[in-house]
């Protein structure tokens, strides 16, 4: 089973960047899109889902801003959006699919960079989310958080860490929580897989950072430490244009 996250950075916009080329050839059985930007009424009904997959859409109230995405060629057993808690239900940030093995969260979680007022915003999502991941836990159910956590997490994570680490995305308060998933049952696949590899899932379009590989990995697959062994690979698409991140694909039986 393949589950491909990518911050889109407006759907409407990647549509015109190949998206629909890359899905094809991508051959996920699982995309889950964050920073989609839409409501689904604003796209043409040929692209609100593609041949083969059924879409879940979670947009913001806010028009523009935020909201996610899901496609799935696997029928889920349930599904649902947001956190059940409308502080943050409100921007769109959460749809989840439960699988027969697993549950799978596709989130975009919130960016710090507006002010203080929003890193503690951040810091209170992640709360909010690993409090309910233990509910889930304690009930013996496996899961997979999947998106863009807006945080670096080690200094390997990101080209200048030292330059970042009064920036958010990069805070000691932000890093910890990632921390704090780890201590509670998750394994950060691709950083188990491949301790020692250096590769970026996001990228400034500023100073043409992309092109000289300045970049932060922001976008992860977080997965239950008893599914862990059945981890394939994870492999991050830093090849694929159309957006400041890029794909990141896990593959897991």
């Amino acid at each position: 089973m393949k589950i491909t996250t990518w911050n889109v950075n407006g759907y409407r916009a990647v549509l015109k960047k190949g998206f629909g080329d890359w899905l094809q050839k991508d051959d996920s059985d699982v995309i889950c899109l964050q920073e989609v930007k839409a409501r689904p009424e604003q796209i043409e009904e040929i692209y609100r889902s593609w041949d083969g997959y059924t879409a879940f859409w979670n947009p913001a109230e806010r028009p523009g801003y935020s909201g996610v995405a899901l496609f799935t060629r696997i029928p889920p057993l349930e599904t649902g959006f947001g956190l059940d808690d409308p502080r943050f239900d409100s921007e769109g940030r959460v749809v989840w699919l439960r699988f027969p093995k697993f549950t799978l969260f596709n989130i975009y979680f919130p960016n710090g960079q507006r002010g203080q007022d929003r890193v503690e915003y951040k810091l209170d999502f992640y709360a909010r989310l690993l409090g309910l991941c233990g509910d889930l836990h304690d009930h013996d159910q496996k899961i997979i958080i999947t998106g863009d956590f807006n945080t670096a997490h080690q200094e390997i994570d990101l080209t200048h860490p030292k330059q970042n680490s009064n920036t958010s995305g990069f805070l000691p308060e932000e890093r910890a929580w990632v921390t704090r998933y780890l201590e509670n049952g998750f394994t950060d696949a691709y950083r188990k897989l491949y301790p020692e590899r250096i590769q970026y899932t996001w990228w400034t379009y500023i100073s043409n950072a992309r092109a000289r590989n300045v970049g932060w990995r922001l976008d992860y697959h977080l997965v239950s430490n008893a599914l862990m062994d059945s981890v394939r690979t994870v492999t991050i698409q830093d090849q694929v244009m159309g957006s400041d991140h890029c794909p990141v694909t896990l593959d897991i039986d």
